[in-house]
Parts: C-alpha cells; structure tokens; sequence
C-alpha cells in the first residue's frame, strides 16, 4: 500500500491560517491536518507561505504576505531584526511573548512532567522590556573598505550583520562597542577571518555594572600580541573615562568559542561591580553574572520567598556560580553551603561573600553529586536544596543525592522548562510535592524563559 504523501510540496505557496505557536515563536498552521511551521507567523493571522521544506509528519514555511494581521502584530523596533539571529520575538506585542512563554511552561509540565495539576502563574515581566542586558559579546568583521564591522550573526550562517545598535542591550555596551570599532579602525588593527584562520580582533565583549555605572571592555583576539595597544587604551580611555578594565583575551583556537584560555587585564582592576538588592558583586571577564539584573532580582526574591526561610535553616546551593542566589540566602538562613564545578566561580563566590561581610557561606568546588553525598555522610542535614543548573537541568546522581538527603523544601530554578518538567517528575517520584511554578521573564524579545518551582516533602 503506498505511503500517503504531504497535502504540500516544496517551493507551493500556499495561503495559510495560523493557530498556535512553537515554543520557538513560530506560526503552526495546518493543511488537512498536516502541520506548517513558518517564523513570524500569530495566530489568528491569515498568509500567503512559500513551502520550504516538507518531512513525512510536518514542514516548514516562509512568510511572504499577511493577509490578515493579528492585534498582537506589532513592527519591530531594530532595522536587523529580520536578519539577525539574536532575538525571535520583536514582531509580538510584548503581552503576548508572555502568554506565549505561560503556554510553553503549561505544555511541557503537562506533556513531560505529567504535573497538569501544578498552577502556573502569569510570568513576571518587565515594565520596560528594552535595553536590558549588561554584556555584550559580538563577533568582529571587515566591510569591503576596508573599515571593521560589528553585529551579530545572520541566522544560521556565520554572515555578520553590520549594525550600530542593538535595542536588548544597555546602552553603553553600544556606545562602547562602536568607540572600540572606530578606534581600532583607525589605528589599522585588522579583523579575525574565520575562514582563513588569520587577522587579529576576534570579539569585543563589554560588561557594564547597572547600577554603579562600571565598565569593562574585553578583545578577544587570535595573536598572542594585541597590536597599538597603549594607543588603544589611551583613546578608549579618554573617551570614556568610566571604563574600569579593560582585558585582552587570547584565543588562538579554530572554534566558535569566544573566549580562549589565556586571559591579561591590560588596563584598571580584574573586577568590576554591580549590586542587586542590596548584595553587591565582583564581575570578571570570564565570571557568570546573571545579564538582566532588574529580572534577576524578581527572580531571586520569588526564589527566597519558596524557600521560606526563618533564620535557623541550613541550606544548600548547588550550582551556586559566584555566589549570587547563595548570599541572598544567607541574609536570611543560618548556613548555605554552595557548590560549583568551575574553581574560578567559586573563588569569586568567596571574595563576593567577604566584600558583603557574609561569613555564614561556605563555598565549594565540586560536582554537586559527588560533594553532597559527603556532605550527608559528614552528618549535614539541609533543611532546604536550591538548585539553578544549566539547560541541560540537574544530573541524575544529584537529583538522587537530593532525595537521600530529605530537605522539607526544594527551590528548583530552571532556563529551560522541559529539562525542569522531566526532573520534576524525578523529585515527585522520589516523595516531593511540586506546588507551583512561576515563570520569570528573564529574556524578552526571545524565545527564553527562566522558572522558579517550590517542591514540599510528602507526608508519609
């Protein structure tokens, strides 16, 4: 019997009715029952597609013309944005990204967790959901004159697109990165060719602390010698006396990894700072420093407010970075243990907790599923766990140690919510209780989403 064949066929246009999104942001239209993907389309929206590619169960498809338009079809502030990779979002009206993002945290609880049962809120969003983002790391080109370029890469091509301005960063971060182009422009310092393995200025990386106003400038180049470069720290300098550090990174390595192993403060002091709330924090070139603090601070109170804190708890941090949810935890528990794999992050979690005078934080350096096993073995019974791991969620060994150690709560805070939803579905298999999930819209403009979940130990 012969396989039925798509109802579309590759380069058709077709018009098309858009009724749901992907958690990626695109449009899901179907043609006899056979689903569309096509970037940029909103429900509701009728348009005209051209098929791109058509697979067995479903295909993809470009926009060429809406018919008719959503109310929640907005035109997007950046003249890049349908070229750039960057961001996903910008032709939604911001209400509806947070909808979309509330529907993507429902989705995977429900289809991955199993947790149709666990309340999710409305995402806490931002009043401004512009010019929020404290670093900037952007790949460096050459146009055809000669002159450097800076600007994110076209989707899913190493093409650059030259821009002066990107509206999800602080402005400073723009205002330096150009200074930093034109300057080095003009002192004739070439740019990397990814192609050829040769030139000079791979990335420009800027870091700004928000609320003190510091900056740090960090060129990431392939040669081991950063031409003009007295000349270059004098003029950047002059212009923008507010410039902390500036640091040259070395990385000669064939790789799409920004930052190489070799790292040289050129300029100012290692650290820069930065607060939030009233915690305040040493920023390096290589530290993970959450990159909207406006959001981090929400999502860091919600985080506080699930664990619950009373004053004579013990509690652990896994993943604690430098340190960043553990001391607002210590404000409030008797003792927080973190634990973190790269030693450097741990070091800073260290000098963070002495510039706070916080002495009821120790830090160690570790996977968290082999320190806490001995910890429990030492005798530490944490009332609380909080754990914010990467996309990848927690590693099976620790969820394990989790449940041997029997904390009354767990405070699980995710950026990806199917990775949080099948470790979920661990915890409560193991005896905890999810309560709620809040999602924290850590990233607008994206298709990202940050949760903060609170377990309870089941009674037995």
């Amino acid at each position: 019997m012969p396989k039925p064949q798509p109802p579309v066929q590759k380069n058709e246009t077709i018009t098309l009715t858009f009724e749901d999104l992907t958690h990626e942001g695109n449009g899901v239209g179907k043609v006899d029952g056979y689903p569309l993907f096509v970037p940029y389309g909103l429900p509701g929206e009728k348009a005209q597609v051209k098929v791109i590619k058509v697979k067995k169960n479903f295909g993809f498809g470009k926009l060429i013309e809406v018919e008719e338009e959503s109310d929640d079809r907005v035109t997007p502030p950046c003249d890049v944005y349908y070229q750039c990779g960057g961001c996903q979002l910008q032709h939604m009206s911001y209400s509806r990204q947070l909808s979309m993002k509330k529907g993507q945290v429902e989705n995977v609880m429900k289809k991955i967790g199993h947790l149709e049962h666990v309340p999710v809120h409305d995402p806490i969003g931002m009043n401004d959901p512009w010019r929020y983002r404290n670093k900037i790391q952007i790949p460096v080109g050459e146009k055809e004159n000669g002159e450097l370029k800076t600007g994110f890469y076209q989707k899913r091509t190493h093409n650059i697109i030259d821009m002066d301005t990107c509206l999800i960063q602080d402005e400073p971060n723009d205002r330096m990165v150009e200074a930093v182009r034109r300057i080095a422009t003009e002192l004739g310092i070439d740019a990397y060719h990814e192609e050829s393995h040769r030139g000079v200025l791979r990335h420009i990386m800027v870091r700004t602390g928000q609320q003190t106003g510091d900056i740090m400038v960090v060129l990431v180049t392939r040669t081991k010698k950063l031409p003009h470069q007295d000349k270059l720290i004098e003029r950047i300098t002059e212009a923008y006396p507010n410039v902390k550090s500036i640091v040259h990174n070395v990385n000669k390595d064939k790789t799409n990894v920004i930052l190489g192993k070799e790292t040289n403060v050129i300029y100012g002091d290692q650290y820069i700072y930065d607060t939030i709330g009233d915690i305040k924090f040493m920023i390096s070139a290589k530290s993970f420093y959450q990159v909207n603090p406006t959001q981090t601070k929400a999502l860091y109170d919600k985080a506080l407010e699930y664990a619950d804190l009373r004053g004579g708890e013990t509690v652990i941090d896994a993943y604690c970075g430098i340190g960043t949810i553990s001391l607002f935890l210590a404000e409030a528990a008797k003792k927080v243990y973190g634990v973190e794999i790269v030693p450097d992050a741990v070091k800073d979690a260290k000098k963070n907790a002495r510039l706070n005078n916080i002495d009821n934080a120790e830090f160690y350096v570790g996977q968290a599923e082999e320190i806490m096993p001995w910890w429990r073995k030492q005798g530490l019974r944490p009332d609380v766990i909080v754990v914010d791991p990467p996309r990848k969620g927690c590693d099976e060994a620790l969820l394990t140690s989790m449940l041997e150690m029997e904390p009354e709560r767990i405070v699980y805070v995710s950026c990806n919510p199917s990775t949080l939803a099948r470790d979920l579905r661990i915890l409560e298999d193991g005896g905890y209780e999810t309560q709620e999930v809040q999602p924290v819209d850590q990233f607008p403009q994206t298709n990202h989403v940050e949760c903060v979940t609170w377990l309870d130990k089941k009674e037995r």
